[in-house]
């Protein structure tokens, strides 16, 4: 299946991952699992990439090997039919009334923090997000992938920039010894710590989309990851180095105040320009892989019902109009109901790790040699990582007996037609 346009190259998928990582995560997580974990946060961070490498590998592998626009749901398909394709689809979209809501949340703090809005003013911000996110969304991929390498390269220039004026090196940089480190707090700092690493799921949506998904889609997700992975480090580092987190301090406010400090005020406004845009980025890819993933699941089922459609540049544009209203309505409703933020993203994490257990045990059946390998260790790092979440997983493993119960099951997925 692919009526979607096939243009990304490496840059552009190593610009799309990255700050898919980065984009809402770059200028809270760092200070958050400061708080947590303290200086243990930098011994944190290459605990987490280890982790996750595995993982990576494995979505790899499936993504070159399977590449096609339902990701997830369509690796799962593979291995464990139709009906567990659909839940864990729809168990992806469950994200949307917890996981949006807080990258809005972050977005529209650095308009907060650069001009003061007021309540109104900020839901006018998130609302706006949205309408800019459809606005490119009637291009196609390759649109959305030049914009987001030019933030990638924004956001590497500002840490580059904070390290050099900030007079921070390699070797100034304080270890703590490793038999000083708690096991709780690390454990804590570590759930908070795997929202920056959600994202290779929703890169796993774009695969098919590639002019060569397999040469290219596997060295942007593992080269992305990695930039990703160096750029939170230093982050964490500046943040520890100036003693810009907790207390009445806001976790996204911690990075535009070393800016203020090494720059003065006037560069405020840079810093949290930058910061939106971050998070416009990870919104932006988020939002078009659920839409993608809309669009997959229909085209599978009704290929000629008005979501399966394609806009004029082969996107899925009446698809993610609908993800849009109803992240307007999560939102509005988080709004209302005053959802913590922490509470909000160790939420949309435990879905997030359950689907990637979901497709390491697809890539124990679908994949051979070193790749299968890679997704059995995976597996076990998927369930240990949700022991880490804790209680909080409750929202994922209810979400996914409930679609599991709900959602009538068909002996076979209607053909799509011929292109």
């Amino acid at each position: 299946m692919s009526g979607l346009k096939q243009e990304l190259g490496l840059v552009q998928g190593v610009g799309l991952l990255s700050t898919s990582l980065l984009g809402t995560g770059v200028f809270a997580v760092p200070a958050l699992a400061a708080q947590i974990a303290d200086s243990g946060s930098l011994w944190a961070w290459p605990v987490l990439i280890i982790l996750v490498f595995p993982i990576a590998i494995a979505f790899a592998a499936l993504g070159r090997h399977f590449p096609n626009a339902g990701g997830a749901a369509h690796f799962v398909s593979l291995a464990f039919g139709p009906h567990m394709a659909r839940v864990t689809g729809w168990l992806f979209l469950s994200v949307i009334p917890v996981g949006l809501p807080a990258a809005l949340q972050i977005a529209s703090g650095f308009w907060q923090a650069a001009f003061g809005l007021e309540h109104a003013g900020l839901l006018l911000v998130q609302l706006g997000t949205l309408l800019v996110i459809l606005l490119l969304g009637m291009r196609s991929a390759g649109s959305s992938a030049n914009v987001q390498v030019i933030i990638a390269g924004l956001i590497v220039a500002m840490v580059a920039a904070i390290w050099w004026k900030g007079g921070i090196t390699p070797a100034s940089i304080q270890w703590p010894a490793l038999s000083t480190l708690s096991a709780s707090p690390m454990f804590s700092a570590l759930a908070v710590m795997f929202w920056c690493f959600v994202g290779l799921e929703a890169f796993a949506h774009l695969a098919a989309e590639f002019r060569n998904p397999e040469r290219d889609f596997p060295r942007a997700l593992l080269i992305g990851m990695l930039v990703a992975g160096g750029v939170y480090w230093g982050c964490t580092a500046a943040v520890l180095a100036f003693h810009s987190y907790g207390g009445e301090m806001a976790a996204s406010a911690s990075l535009p105040s070393i800016v203020v400090q090494l720059f003065g005020e006037h560069a405020l406004w840079v810093a949290c320009i930058i910061g939106y845009l971050a998070c416009f980025a990870s919104l932006n890819i988020y939002t078009q892989s659920f839409a993608r993933l809309v669009w997959s699941q229909t085209y599978e089922q009704k290929p000629k019902a008005w979501v399966a459609q394609l806009s004029r540049s082969r996107s899925p544009l009446n698809a993610l109009s609908l993800v849009l209203l109803c992240c307007l309505v999560s939102s509005l409703a988080a709004d209302y109901f005053s959802l913590e933020l922490d509470a909000l993203i160790v939420y949309a994490n435990g879905i997030f790790v359950f689907i990637y257990l979901l497709c390491m045990l697809s890539g124990c059946r679908l994949l051979k040699g070193s790749s299968r390998v890679m997704s059995f260790i995976g597996t076990a790092l998927c369930v240990l990582l949700l022991v880490m979440i804790g209680w909080k997983t409750l929202y994922a493993v209810v979400m996914f007996a409930l679609l599991w119960l709900v959602l009538p099951r068909r002996k076979h997925i209607a053909e799509a037609p011929a292109e």
